[in-house]
């Protein structure tokens, strides 16, 4: 089906992943400066410009409908992944107290957080772009650790009142939302880019299984939990 795809300008298949990777570099190093400029002018809680900057970085698989798959080019769409994990650890170790990835990216203002969930989000990010791509298993991970995971402490945060917990702190307004971002974002993400591929109920039970995990999940260690455990589900269900 990608060979009957054409190429923006008639470009070679290889030039026209290079734009399309182009396209992913735009969209994910605007969403830090503008976090900023939010935390900074109008006191947009750390927390909050995390959690959206999160959801962000997920959603950067809309671009994948774009890629063509001809050629090793398509393996291009990692590229700001593999990038911001140099950044990540570069910033983690020596990043000033201003940063705007220390800003945006962490919840108490200490750089040394970009190197725990940020990072491995960004390494599972890679994962799911090469060993999963255009797969549901690699669709479904990014969707529900970008959507599910980026939705649960907005509103747990501030509504949760029913608390619970197993390793770390959580509740179940924050789970619930977990559960709904998880499965709306799979659906959404799963009939754009691989149509037809995963039955909806096996949408929703990935879902609930991923929701179960993360409620289980210390924090920073969820971004690997989670996508671990929705791949897994989408394998042998």
């Amino acid at each position: 089906m990608d060979t009957l795809q054409s190429t923006f300008f008639s470009l070679p298949v290889v030039w026209h992943n290079a734009l399309v990777t182009l396209m992913t570099f735009v969209y994910v190093f605007s969403v830090p400066p503008l976090m900023d400029y939010f935390v900074t002018n109008h006191s947009l809680p750390r927390d909050i410009s995390r959690k959206i900057t999160h959801i962000c970085a997920g959603s950067v698989i809309v671009f994948l409908p774009l890629f063509i798959d001809t050629d090793w080019s398509h393996y291009l769409n990692i590229t700001v992944f593999a990038v911001w994990t140099l950044l990540l650890i570069q910033k983690g170790l020596f990043a000033a107290d201003d940063d705007q990835a220390v800003k945006t990216m962490t919840r108490t203002g200490d750089k040394r957080e970009l190197l725990k969930g940020t990072l491995y989000f960004v390494v599972v990010a890679m994962i799911c772009g090469t060993v999963y791509y255009k797969q549901p298993a690699g669709i479904l991970a990014m969707a529900v650790l970008g959507w599910g995971d980026g939705l649960a402490p907005i509103i747990g945060t501030r509504f949760g009142r029913l608390k619970y917990r197993v390793l770390s702190d959580k509740s179940v307004e924050g789970s619930l939302a977990f559960l709904v971002g998880s499965i709306a974002a799979g659906l959404f993400f799963v009939q754009l880019i691989v149509p037809g591929s995963i039955a909806t109920d096996k949408i929703i039970l990935i879902a609930v299984i991923a929701t179960i995990v993360e409620g289980v999940s210390p924090k920073e260690v969820d971004n690997l939990t989670i996508p671990v455990a929705v791949i897994a589900a989408a394998r042998f269900l």
